[in-house]
Parts: C-alpha cells; structure tokens; sequence
C-alpha cells in the first residue's frame, strides 16, 4: 500500500500523475456525506429554533388578557345589560359578578322597556334563541319580599330588586334590621326604587345607613307609594320626607318613630301635598311639635281616619286641632303627652269634631281625668271602645259619668287605673247600654274585695267577654258576685288570680247560662281539679280553648272529666301542671276529642312512656309543646317528629 501510495506522490509531496476514475469516486461520494450531514444539522437546528419560537408564542398568548365584557367601561356595559331579553337572561347575568349587579340595579324599568322596543339586527342564531325563550315559562309577580337581620345587605337588595324587575317589580318591601357591616344603603334602596316602579309599601326598621338620598330615588322612582313606615333611621330628615310629599301624592299611610331628624318641616310637606292620607302614627320623635300635627290633620281632614302620636312635644293645641278637625277620624291613639293637660282633652271633645270615633286609647297620659272622661263620652257619640292604661286620674266618678253619655259603648279596658274599685265597676255595669260586650281590668290594685256588696246587684246580660288579670286583690268573693251579674258570659280570662279557689269559680261556672268557650286559668294556682271538672261537665260542648299553665294541683282526674265531656275542644295548656303519663294516655283514647294545640311544657310526670300514646293524637293535631319534660328524651322526639311529621313540635 505504501508502494501504491508512493507512486502518485513525488519526493517532495506534490502529485505527480492524475487519480485513476475509481479513486476520485471514491473521493466525491465521501463529500455528498459530509454535506447530507451538515445539511440533517442546520434542519434539526431550525426546527429546534421553529419549536422554541411556539412555545415563546403561545407563552405570551398565556400572559395576555383574554377578551372580555370586563374590559369595557360602566356606560357601554350599561346599554349592553339594559338590552338583556328575559327576566332569566337578566337573573343569570346579575350573578356573573357584583359589577354586573350593580349595573342592573341601577337600570330603571322604562329603560329595560326602551331597550326593548328598539328594532335588534338580524341574529343568526334566532331560531336556537326563540326555542329558548319559549321554554320560559311566565313567572308570578314578586308580591312582597323581607329582609331581615344579616341578610339586609345591599348585594341581596339589589339581586331581589333585579329579579323582581323581571316580573313586574316588587308591591311590598320591608327591611327590618342590617347587617353590621355591609348593611343596607341608599345604593340598595335606589336598586329598587329603580327595578319596582309600582312599589305601594315599603317599611325601613333599624336601618341606620339609609339617608334622605335614598329616600328622595325612592319618592322619584315609585310614584304609586301608599305606604312609608320608617323606623329608627337616624340619617332621614325632613328633607327625606319632603321628597316623599312631592313624588308620592298618593301617600294614604305615614309611619314614623324614633327618626330623631324629623321635625316639623317633613309633616308639614306631607300634610301639604298628599290630601289622600288616611293613617298617621308619630312615635318618639322629640322635634315633632305642634305645627306639624296641626298641618297633617288640618290638610288631609276628610279621609284621616287614624292618627297615633306617642312621645312627642305636643301640647293642647294638636288636641283642639285634632277635636275640629278630625271629622273622619275613627281610631285615635294617645300615649306619653306629658305636656297635654286636661284642657287639652277637654277642648278636643267639646270641638264637636269627632262624631265619627269608634276607638280611643288613652296611655300615661296626666291630662284624662274623670272631667276629660265624661266630656270625651258626651260629644262623641260613636265611641265604642275605650282603652287607659296608666291613667291615675281616672277614678269611679269618672267611669260612672261616662257610662250614662256612652250609648253605643261596647269595649272598656283598664291597665293599670289603680283609684278604680269594684263598685265602680259594678255602677258602670248598672248603667251601661245594652250594647256592652267585653270588659278588661289588668293590673288594677283597686280591683279587690268590697266590704259588703251594693244593696241593689245590676244584670248586665250583654257582656260576653271578661278579663280580669294580675289584679292581687280580687278574690273568690268578688268573683261569685262577678258570676250572679253576667249570665252571659263566653269567654272568662282570670289568669294570675292566685287567690281565687274552687268556691269563687263555681258560681261563674253555675250562673253561666250561654256556654263558655274559652277560659284561662292560667296562674290560678289554688284551683283544683273539683273546679275544672265542673267546668268541662257544664259547658263541655261549647268548650273549645281551655288554659290551666301553671295551676298546680290539676292532676289526670281533670284529663280524664276532659277526655269524657269535651266534645269540640281545640286547644289545651297543661303547662306546669301535675298529669303524668296515664293523662295523655286517656287523652289519646278519646277518639271524639279532636285537639288542635296541646302543651305539656315543664309537666316533670310525663315521661317516655307517653311517646306511644302522644303519636295516637290523630292528623287533628298541628301543635305540640314539649319543652321541658327531661324525661322524655330527644331521641323520643325525633321519633315522635317522624310519625307526627305534619305537627309542628317544641321540644
């Protein structure tokens, strides 16, 4: 080989003689290699640049924002949602995001309408969107809606507001508390003034983040209002109000108490534009004065018909106003004017003005005195019922000179009225007309027992209900006289009566002569079973309520008199009582006795064993009280809840 290569080379290297054909083949297929390999080089460095390129692309595609609806200003978004179609399309794109929410809150309901009618361009999807639409069915109007508590929120507001817009607004709104931290504002409040143009009522309680803005969108988007009740919101004023008197003249009931920057200004406004007003109830408002109950009951004097004034610095001159011109007036409220005295109640009788008043209450008032009393009865000769609580001026002169004036009384209460005796009840119950139902005396330290009884008892055969609670002195004398004059009576209410003991019942039970329907014993802790069976065996098919809470010395023998003579009893209160688990037990065998509500709270002698025969109650039974009987057990319950699943159980 050396040889071979020696005779192509000279001595000095150069080529002496030209390669033969085969060789210089060779040669040239050995640099095609090199080339494909340099060429399957570069290809694989451009695809690895090629593929580095992608993925630098598509990394950058990730980095930047997708296309959204986000992304466009508030305006242009506002035309987009305003053109929504459907109530459904609207509920679905108002839980997208709370921007979106408030955006459709914020459209009013003509401009909902606005967008509607605008002719839409052709949409290629038509046919996909009108079989959609008609698969919605119509929905029912949103009738009335409450928040209360930590569910009073703005977002909550504002998503009920839109979802109501879609079904022709809300009728009612009331709002009743907020929550601490993301309350109600005027911005929920404006949502809804703007999606609930026909809203009639709307009630505002401890809501202390709404202001007079809020009120003002209320008065200018809801024209139709007929009902403000606004309670404990410190930041509505007068000027509040007074855009209410000038966008809702038809206002035909005002409710305002504890609003500390409500004054006079407000009322008067009200007064002034909304002639339809029908009912005033001014509670607590220590800026309110004269001039401003004058102004409400002097413009709107021929359909007023209730006015309530509570805690306010008003004197005799509201009263006198109220007396000439309340001529529709037919309940009248008065409570805390420690500033009225008895001239006021005297001129606002004597006015002549309020021929029409049915009900008057009378609360802590120093100016009803038995003078204020007897005039009240003698120029208004429509009253039939009268209610003083706490009125300490009020003696049985007073109600002897009021009974001979009040021809069509009916309804007497007395809370609290300690210089009240029993003979001036008993002279009330001579005189009074033949229309007096029902008598009521609460808390009435004078109501005791009388030495001896007048020489001459009345008959008074037209009261069918009586009520005498919490008064300590009264006692089974005063009850047995109580019995001989009303034969009549139906319903007996002598709850708190300790003192009183079989013997003072009886007679009552005996001389009733109509049949009692409902009695409450509750608190009479001296009656025993002798009374109760007495009861139920005389009146025990006109029986339908009986209350023994807390009469201790009832035991299963009056179950049982019950489970034998009641045939139309609904409602039973053994509450605290002594019966024990063979008392239900007779309960429940009485197949006739179809009993609605039962309680047994605190009874300690009913036990688990009672499970079993509570279950055979019948469907008739939709209340069962079992708080505080440990013995039963809540395991006990909840298979008692199973098997009376339609009964409500407190356990």
């Amino acid at each position: 080989m050396a040889s071979l290569v020696g005779s192509f080379l000279g001595s000095d290297g150069g080529c002496l003689v030209s390669a033969p054909a085969e060789l210089s083949g060779l040669f040239l297929r050995g640099g095609a290699v090199q080339r494909r390999k340099r060429a399957l080089v570069a290809a694989s460095a451009v695809a690895a640049a090629a593929a580095e390129c992608v993925r630098a692309a598509k990394k950058q595609r990730q980095q930047l924002p997708l296309p959204s609806l986000d992304a466009l200003p508030d305006e242009c978004l506002f035309e987009i949602l305003r053109r929504v179609p459907g109530g459904r399309g609207r509920g679905a794109s108002a839980r997208v995001s709370r921007r979106w929410l408030a955006l459709l809150g914020s459209i009013r309901a003509s401009e909902v309408a606005q967008a509607a009618a605008t002719p839409a361009l052709p949409d290629l999807n038509e046919e996909f969107v009108m079989e959609e639409e008609e698969d919605e069915t119509p929905a029912a109007p949103c009738a009335e809606r409450v928040l209360e508590g930590k569910e009073a929120t703005d977002v909550r507001l504002a998503a009920m507001a839109v979802v109501a817009g879609s079904r022709g607004g809300l009728d009612k709104l009331a709002v009743r508390g907020s929550h601490p931290t993301r309350g109600v504002t005027d911005q929920g409040l404006s949502a809804v003034a703007r999606g609930s143009p026909n809203l009639r009522s709307l009630a505002l309680w401890d809501v202390p983040l709404v202001s007079d803005a809020g009120l003002a969108e209320v008065a200018a988007g809801c024209p139709s209002l007929e009902r403000l009740d606004i309670s404990r919101c410190p930041l509505i004023t007068d000027k509040g109000l007074i855009a209410v008197a000038q966008g809702c003249p038809n206002l035909v009931s005002l409710t305002i108490e504890a609003c500390s920057g409500v004054g006079n200004e407000g009322l008067m406004a009200i007064g002034r534009c909304c002639s339809k007003l029908q009912a005033v109830n001014i509670k607590n408002c220590a800026d309110v004065g004269d001039q401003g109950i004058s102004s409400l009951v002097c413009s709107a004097t021929a359909s007023l018909a209730k006015i309530r004034l509570q805690g306010l610095n008003i004197t005799d001159a509201s009263l006198a106003v109220i007396g000439y011109y309340g001529k529709a007036v037919t309940d009248l409220t008065l409570a805390r004017l420690a500033t009225v005295g008895e001239r006021g109640f005297w001129v606002m009788a004597n006015a002549a003005g309020l021929q029409n008043l049915r009900c008057m209450s009378v609360t802590s008032c120093p100016g009803i005195t038995d003078f204020a009393l007897s005039s009240i009865a003698k120029f208004c000769p429509s009253l039939k019922q009268l209610c003083l609580r706490k009125c300490g001026h009020v003696s049985d002169a007073g109600l002897t000179a009021f009974t001979e004036s009040a021809k069509v009384f009916e309804n007497l209460q007395l809370e609290e009225c300690n210089r009240v005796t029993l003979v001036g009840i008993l002279s009330f119950l001579r005189n009074c007309s033949q229309k007096f139902r029902a008598i009521s005396l609460v808390k009435c330290m004078g109501i005791k027992d009388i030495c001896s009884a007048p020489a001459q008892l009345p008959l008074c055969r037209s009261l069918r209900f009586l009520t005498i609670k919490d008064c300590p002195g009264f006692t089974d004398a005063s009850l047995a006289v109580v019995g001989m004059i009303c034969p009549q009576l139906e319903q007996v209410d002598l709850s708190g009566l300790g003192e009183v003991t079989d013997s003072g019942l009886l007679p009552l039970i005996q001389s009733s002569e109509a049949g009692l329907i409902k009695v409450d014993l509750s608190g009479c802790k001296n009656i025993t079973d002798g009374a109760v069976s007495s009861l139920v065996k005389a009146h025990g098919k006109s029986l339908k309520k009986v209350s023994l809470e807390g009469c201790s010395k009832i035991t299963d023998v009056s179950l049982f008199a019950i489970s034998e003579s009641c045939t139309e009893l609904s409602e039973l209160d053994l509450s605290n009582c002594m019966v024990s688990d063979y008392g239900v037990a007779v309960l429940s065998s009485a197949r006739h006795l179809k009993l609605r509500v039962l309680s047994l709270s605190g009874c300690s002698n009913v036990t688990q064993k009672s499970v079993p025969y509570l279950g055979n109650l019948g469907q008739s039974l939709e209340g069962l009280n079992l708080q505080f009987c440990n013995m039963i057990g809540n395991h006990n319950v909840a298979s008692l809840e199973k098997k009376l699943w339609w009964c409500d159980i407190l356990a």
